[in-house]
């Protein structure tokens, strides 16, 4: 709850310093496209996230991570945009065998974002964006790199994202990789309403010795906009997942270790 009034005050600051300039608006939530911010202009997101669902098997029943992440962006030129993260997490789940409950707080460090324009989609085929993303929280590090491509045809709007992620813990004493795939597709509607769907694939490498997982999500997304604001929302529940070295959840057709039987997460984002 006390996340949830955090959310609410962050939303109502950022609305009372929304000003006239236009919204650089996202259609996706999972998946960037290559715009990157114009030249001199701020913005403030905040991003939800649900992570609802895992296998009581692995211990973990009435499984729920929030996911809060709150930023402020900047065209620091019309290619590159730069931007600063907080990220904290709560995170809820009750022990069939016992009946005890975990529930915790965790401050998830401060992230880095840059974003640089390639190729311009206005001027060439696919647009194409190259992103880089450190995070720390004192102890954890990660590092996260991404390949953006997308392009407009017409009313449609499509975006493809290559993702790679090594997390060092423990003061770099254990790491892990991470590797994504995620893909959008949306329909403008209206001046102000989008829709679409977006796919995710994702996998983890522990200590890179192994590919431990993949887990496939699939949903609908929906986005509107206004003159200085803008929001976009997806729920995307897991259409299937494997566990290649072994089965710990004991699905055939799920990854409910690491991962989760629905993603959802919403967007707002605000000019000024």
């Amino acid at each position: 709850m006390k996340n949830l009034n955090l959310l609410g005050t962050i939303t109502l600051g950022a609305i009372l310093l929304a000003g006239p300039a236009g919204a650089d608006n996202r259609i996706f939530t999972y998946t960037y496209e290559p715009g990157t911010e114009p030249h001199g202009d701020w913005e403030y997101e905040q991003s939800v996230t649900l992570r609802a669902g895992r296998d009581a098997t692995v211990g973990q029943e009435n499984y729920q991570q929030w996911q809060f992440r709150e930023e402020i962006e900047y065209g620091v030129t019309d290619n590159y945009t730069a931007a600063l993260y907080l990220n904290h997490d709560y995170t809820y789940f009750t022990d069939p065998g016992s009946g005890a409950s975990t529930s915790r707080n965790e401050w998830k460090g401060v992230s880095f974002e840059n974003r640089y324009l390639v190729l311009n989609p206005t001027e060439h085929a696919v647009g194409l964006t190259l992103y880089l993303e450190p995070t720390c929280d004192g102890s954890d590090f990660e590092l996260e790199q991404k390949i953006i491509l997308g392009q407009r045809h017409g009313d449609w709007k499509w975006a493809f994202n290559i993702s790679h992620a090594t997390e060092w813990k423990n003061d770099f004493r254990t790491s892990e990789g991470e590797l994504e795939f995620s893909f959008g597709l949306a329909r403008q509607l209206t001046r102000r309403w989008s829709l679409g769907f977006e796919i995710l694939d994702h996998n983890e490498l522990p200590e890179y010795k192994e590919w431990e997982n993949t887990a496939v999500y699939a949903g609908p997304v929906l986005a509107y906009r206004r003159s200085n604001w803008w929001a976009a929302l997806t729920v995307m529940p897991q259409i299937y997942g494997s566990n290649f070295t072994g089965d710990p959840d004991g699905n055939y057709q799920l990854e409910l270790e690491g991962h989760e039987r629905v993603n959802a997460r919403l967007l707002v984002g605000f000019s000024f």
